[in-house]
């Protein structure tokens, strides 16, 4: 073989290495597929309650609550998508949590925001305008997290209303919805332009809607969204394919959560949004969401009571406790643990 050859040679073999070299560090490292259905937020399927961890796995996430948590890298967000879920009201799917969307003839009411950035909000904005032409007057957040406030302060620069609970403020005050993963560089949720204590109701067109705070739950400002007049409740992550995760740094509260899903279901309603997950529930769900809540707070105050130590508190509630396909790591994760101890074991 001639010198000219083999340079030639070394050359493409140097170019494939390179370049096997650069997809190698370009993959996520330590970061495990979406095994689940769907990337669905939480990354789990719509309707089986719990297959994998891909979407946008919000699921045991840092104190100051977010996306991914730090314990693996955030995946990429799952593109949106909208349907129709009753007559002039729509879900808005991926990308985060779940949007609700009310059209009326006099203007749109939107339930949670997205993920923060212009990119996502523009896509939230394009989506929405295909199924009805009128702008967003009234939007409601969910709770703190980024993917479901993250764009309040776009819809407020818009003209919007944008409606949450006094706890998600304080919340934010405190650095509850910093972005993380492929939002890290977008900031923080700016604030809403107005709060509410207990109850917030406001009738748009033809359409009301009522914003209901319970009790904490997985944060402690959530916010409920009740449509009254199409029977559609829309809970954020109070009500999840997934199942629960609860944010304590953020004011949430296991023995509490099922308090308020006990209010909830007072309502009438036959539909529910889910914060997480492909399709709308039904009541029945949120029926049996709650009563497995309940079992838990409650197996948990006795375990604690009869001196259960805190590092086998979850694995004892998993084994005496019914829960489906939910796991208590991530009912409470490593980092809450000691919180989730201190309320029951102080609880009465």
């Amino acid at each position: 073989m001639s010198q000219k050859k083999l340079f030639v040679l070394i050359l493409a073999v140097a170019a494939a290495l390179s370049a096997a070299f650069v997809v190698y560090a370009q993959a996520p490292q330590g970061q495990a597929p979406a095994q689940g259905q769907r990337g669905d937020g939480q990354g789990r399927g719509a309707r089986g309650e719990g297959r994998g961890r891909g979407g946008d796995a919000q699921r045991g996430g840092d104190a100051r609550g977010g996306q991914a948590g730090g314990q693996r890298a955030a995946a990429p967000p799952q593109p949106m998508a909208i349907k129709q879920i009753k007559p002039g009201l729509y879900m808005v799917t991926g990308n985060g949590g779940n949007s609700t969307v009310r059209v009326t003839d006099q203007g749109v009411i939107l339930v949670d925001t997205k993920n923060l950035g212009d990119q996502f909000y523009n896509e939230l904005v394009a989506l929405i305008k295909t199924v009805s032409p009128q702008p967003v007057k009234y939007a409601f957040a969910t709770h703190v997290h980024q993917d479901h406030s993250g764009n309040m302060g776009r819809f407020v620069k818009a003209g919007a209303q944008v409606i949450t609970h006094e706890g998600l403020k304080r919340n934010l005050e405190v650095g509850g919805a910093d972005g993380k993963g492929y939002t890290s560089n977008a900031g923080k949720p700016e604030p809403p332009n107005l709060t509410y204590g207990k109850n917030k109701k406001i009738k748009l067109g033809n359409a009301r809607a009522e914003a209901y705070h319970y009790a904490s739950g997985h944060t402690g400002g959530d916010t409920i969204v009740y449509f009254p007049d199409v029977k559609v409740v829309s809970l954020g992550d109070e009500f999840t394919a997934a199942g629960p995760n609860c944010d304590y740094p953020m004011g949430g509260s296991i023995l509490d959560w099922s308090k308020s899903l006990a209010n909830v279901l007072k309502l009438n309603f036959d539909t529910a949004i889910p914060g997480h997950g492909n399709d709308p529930l039904t009541k029945a769900d949120v029926i049996t969401f709650q009563k497995r809540m309940d079992a838990i707070g409650k197996k948990a105050v006795e375990l604690a009571k009869k001196g259960t130590p805190k590092e086998k508190i979850r694995a004892e509630i998993q084994a005496q406790v019914d829960m489906g396909n939910w796991q208590m790591a991530n009912v409470v994760n490593d980092q809450r643990l000691d919180l989730f101890y201190d309320e029951v074991s102080k609880a009465k």
